[in-house]
């Protein structure tokens, strides 16, 4: 079958950094990606299922990984090579269309009993997942012996799978995986309705964190800072109160609310201002050192960051962290919430509301990869949101 498959071998991985991941230079950032003709994933038993990927996201994280940006604390817990993609839709064998949710846990795994983690539902901080019947991963789309949606064929178990609901295009199914992610980041931290909350970035995670929310845990304000001008046109269609331009978020969050801002005297090396007060909770949806750095100045004495965006291995001045006492947390994946209900349900119960082919597209051939991946690392700029691989048979 045909694939697009990714092995960081150290010269490739030199070759990127050195090129410093920009898309202009030849040689990166596809020294680690390949198309090329492998043997297709095969099924490790028979609650196992054949997935036709029909549509494939392109994320923030896959092009973290094959930039050179990624973080090696990941390494451990993937195995190579691998086919990337996690975001899909796909069909089986008998044409069903359906959403894989990548988390490879337990149940996946053929482990019984499940680790503490999986038998409380929260799935993507499974500790078996260098175990079982499949090679080390986290998720389908890093694991060696699942494929991932950037290939003609991979194989979940029947607990990953998701029926998709005639309400949904392919292109809007697709993007099930990364607003299970914003509504798990949501309901973890539960903004309270007196608060003020604000996100920082408006790429396809930032927009679905804010969605999530005004669903959700709807406060008292929600704020969102959008770089260009389609992502703030669609940050308000989808319930921020306040959209703000990234120069403008310290005084719009300090007359929002009400605090106090103490801006740097005579340092050259931080022009970053201090705020005395600030906003209740931050989610952080970028995850680079910059917004994250934001992030911890704009939030509240007592407040919270969320860290919904995948950091690498980024320098953050800690010192707001401690002097403003932060609650600093991750927020990974999905599995069942605190309501009881699979964060995949929820998603798709969602998602027809929230008109999602807006964000799905433009959409590339396998072969047409290096004009795929190019454009991914534009999209802002390019006014896309989900840049995306199609296999559809028609396209």
């Amino acid at each position: 079958m045909l694939a697009l498959t990714f092995d960081r071998n150290i010269p490739a991985y030199a070759l990127v950094k050195a090129a410093g991941g920009r898309p202009d230079v030849a040689t990166s950032p596809l020294a680690l990606l390949h198309l090329e003709d492998v043997e297709p994933p095969k099924l490790p038993g028979s609650d196992w299922h054949r997935v036709h990927p029909q549509v494939s996201g392109i994320c923030g994280s896959d092009i973290a990984a094959i930039t050179g940006h990624a973080s090696f604390y990941m390494d451990p817990l993937t195995s190579f090579p691998f086919i990337p993609g996690h975001e899909l839709c796909g069909r089986l064998d008998d044409g069903s269309r359906v959403v894989v949710q990548p988390v490879l846990g337990c149940a996946v795994r053929g482990i019984d009993p499940p680790c503490r983690m999986c038998a409380e539902g929260r799935i993507g901080l499974c500790e078996n997942v260098t175990e079982g019947e499949i090679e080390v991963g986290l998720q389908t789309g890093y694991c060696h012996d699942t494929g991932g949606g950037w290939g003609e064929l991979l194989v979940a178990h029947e607990s990953q799978l998701y029926e998709v609901p005639d309400a949904l295009t392919d292109g809007a199914a697709m993007l099930t995986e990364p607003l299970a992610c914003a509504i798990h980041a949501a309901l973890r931290t539960g903004a309270q309705p007196e608060d003020t909350v604000l996100v920082m970035g408006a790429g396809c995670l930032g927009l679905l964190t804010v969605a999530a929310v005004k669903t959700f845990t709807p406060p008292r304000k929600l704020i969102c800072v959008a770089k260009y001008p389609h992502q703030a046109e669609l940050a308000r269609s989808l319930g921020a109160d306040l959209v703000v331009a990234p120069g403008e978020v310290y005084q719009r969050v300090r007359f929002a609310t009400q605090a106090r801002r103490v801006d740097t005297i005579g340092n050259l090396l931080e022009k970053r201002p201090v705020l005395l007060g600030g906003a209740d909770l931050v989610f952080e949806c970028a995850g680079s050192a910059s917004s994250l750095s934001d992030s911890v100045r704009l939030a509240r004495g007592g407040g919270k960051v969320v860290l919904v965006g995948m950091p690498g291995k980024e320098e953050v001045d800690w010192a707001p962290i401690w002097q403003r006492e932060l609650q600093v947390t991750g927020a990974y994946a999905y599995g069942v919430e605190a309501n009881g209900k699979r964060t995949f349900d929820l998603a798709l119960e969602l998602a027809p509301s929230l008109k999602l082919d807006r964000l799905a597209g433009p959409f590339f051939a396998l072969e047409d990869y290096r004009d795929a991946i190019e454009y991914a690392m534009s999209s802002g700029r390019l006014s896309a949101v989900r840049v995306a691989f199609d296999q559809r048979s028609e396209a």
